[in-house]
């Protein structure tokens, strides 16, 4: 959703913008090349692959990019290490989630359809002692790798996986490969099973998909690092400044929606006459007009629907972007 990206951060002269997920760099590459000759983009990325191809794209930019190393738990010290303080920046991205890069790469352990050690580490060269999805699947309980696989996964099945896997390791050997995975998990389904599981946009999906990317989303501790970034993000914006967010299922889109609403990101749905009924307590006690249910006093959002989603030829050419939703937000 490049264009989509660019409309909504509209980058200018002299404005300074944040890519939190670098990736391959191709929105990093428009917000520099879109008409804004003096724009400068800081490029953040956990992945040390991503970041030499950052720093190889920043020899071409003249001073205008900045590569940057690190976790969105490490963002703050890096720009301030840059010399960027609190209201600072006009623009930030978030493309939350796995590369292209990580996904193609058969070695890195992510991909299905690829065989390959069972690692989804996105920096494990950098700390080497951190566990991988192999030390995950054969070291934890079935309790605890199903709790893994229906929190993060949103697998309905996840205790007859677990048990499959925890039954493989015992009677067999180790896991050790995404292939090995892939079959264990498809022998837990009966072939009506397999064939008749599909995804949220009810599109045929592989068995182990879910599992996947409950195992990913856990090794690399996602969702408190997407938590942790956003809160950094919203502290660098100044007054004025967007922050973009693109999502690609709904456990982070909640996280961004909450965010947004100035919510707690864990707090549990309320529904609506338990919120009216607090804000008239609220209000009651403050002797204050009342406040506007699900507005926050911090972001407001660009767009009427909230959500952009994919172009139909945007799905066409790059079926990965399905599943893809821009949230869009002015901090006030």
């Amino acid at each position: 959703m490049k264009e989509e990206v660019i409309e909504a951060l509209s980058p200018q002269d002299q404005q300074i913008f944040v890519d939190m997920t670098f990736g391959a760099g191709g929105h990093t590459r428009a917000l520099l090349n879109h008409g804004a000759a003096t724009a400068q983009v800081y490029a953040l990325d956990r992945d040390p692959a991503a970041h030499t191809l950052a720093q190889n794209m920043a020899k071409k930019y003249n001073g205008r990019l900045h590569p940057l190393l690190g976790r969105f738990s490490e963002l703050e010290t890096l720009l301030q290490s840059e010399g960027l303080g609190t209201d600072s920046v006009d623009g930030i991205l978030i493309d939350a989630g796995c590369s292209s890069i990580q996904f193609d790469t058969a070695e890195r352990g992510f991909a299905i359809s690829k065989d390959g050690p069972l690692d989804m580490r996105m920096d494990g060269t950098r700390f080497p002692s951190q566990p991988t999805a192999a030390d995950v699947v054969n070291s934890l309980d079935a309790p605890t790798l199903a709790k893994i696989f229906k929190t993060y996964g949103e697998e309905p099945r996840a205790k007859k996986i677990a048990a499959a896997i925890v039954e493989y390791r015992q009677n067999y050997q180790p896991i050790r490969t995404t292939l090995e995975l892939t079959t264990i998990i498809s022998c837990a389904f009966t072939h009506t099973e397999s064939r008749q599981n599909k995804d949220k946009l009810g599109r045929q999906a592989h068995v182990a998909t879910k599992t996947f990317q409950g195992l990913r989303i856990f090794v690399n501790n996602e969702l408190n690092e997407l938590s942790t970034g956003l809160e950094v993000a919203g502290k660098f914006l100044k007054p004025g400044g967007k922050l973009a967010v693109l999502t690609f299922h709904s456990l982070e889109d909640r996280i961004v929606k909450r965010f947004f609403q100035g919510r707690e990101v864990n707090e549990r749905g309320k529904s609506i006459h338990q919120k009216h009924r607090e804000h008239l307590q609220r209000d009651f006690a403050t002797n204050s007009e009342p406040e506007r249910t699900g507005e926050s006093k911090i972001w407001a959002p660009m767009n009427r629907n909230k959500v952009i989603l994919p172009s139909e030829e945007e799905i066409e050419e790059n079926p990965r972007s399905r599943s893809a939703k821009l949230r869009v937000a002015v901090k006030l």
